[in-house]
């Protein structure tokens, strides 16, 4: 019996790191493929649906790239997002002065989403090696005056092929770019349903 429970549970490690690589994959892909659309970055407020509402398609910012890329495989993080705020309001930052939840833009904030991801997905290491970071993660950043960023770990390498590259938008639009430790790291995480 022991020696079939071992078994089991080598199998079920197996097959769901197997199905977490396929999906990480498939976000790498997702966000590879934002990189075709014209966006100019533009953080203003809009008003969304609810769910599964976004910004007009040819505008955003580095939240709407990740939000994005998870929506091509069916998670909506404006709602994932939103239904873990209104039952865990007091767990998210309060930055911004908010009494309760906000489905136009609490999902489109850094910290909310490092919350999330944390609570929902798996968090690793941030240690500058390269090494660590593989496609289909997420990645946070402090960047100079203490503004946020977030992007997602691609399946292609530098041009010194030490590291993964990063999909995202710092000003430019949805681009691939070697920036990985370009900034304060301040959060790494694995996020699949």
């Amino acid at each position: 019996m022991k020696k079939f429970f071992s078994i089991f549970i080598l199998f079920l490690f197996v097959f769901f790191g197997k199905a977490q690589n396929q999906f990480a994959q498939k976000l790498s892909d997702a966000a590879l493929s934002l990189t075709k659309d014209k966006v100019t970055y533009d953080p203003a407020y809009f008003t969304l649906k609810y769910p599964n509402g976004d910004v007009p398609a040819d505008k955003g910012v580095c939240t709407d790239v990740v939000i994005r890329a998870y929506r091509k495989l069916g998670i909506d993080l404006q709602k994932e997002v939103h239904e873990d705020m209104k039952q865990n309001f007091s767990k998210y930052p309060k930055n911004w002065g908010l009494k309760r939840p906000d489905t136009n833009i609490d999902h489109r904030r850094v910290p909310n989403l490092r919350v999330f991801f944390a609570k929902f997905g798996k968090s690793k290491s941030i240690e500058n090696k390269p090494e660590l970071y593989v496609p289909g993660d997420i990645v946070t950043w402090l960047l100079p005056g203490n503004l946020t960023h977030i992007g997602i770990v691609v399946n292609k390498k530098s041009a010194d092929g030490k590291r993964y590259l990063i999909v995202h938008n710092i000003g430019g639009g949805q681009v691939i770019e070697d920036c990985l430790f370009k900034f304060t790291i301040t959060g790494h995480y694995q996020y699949s349903k």
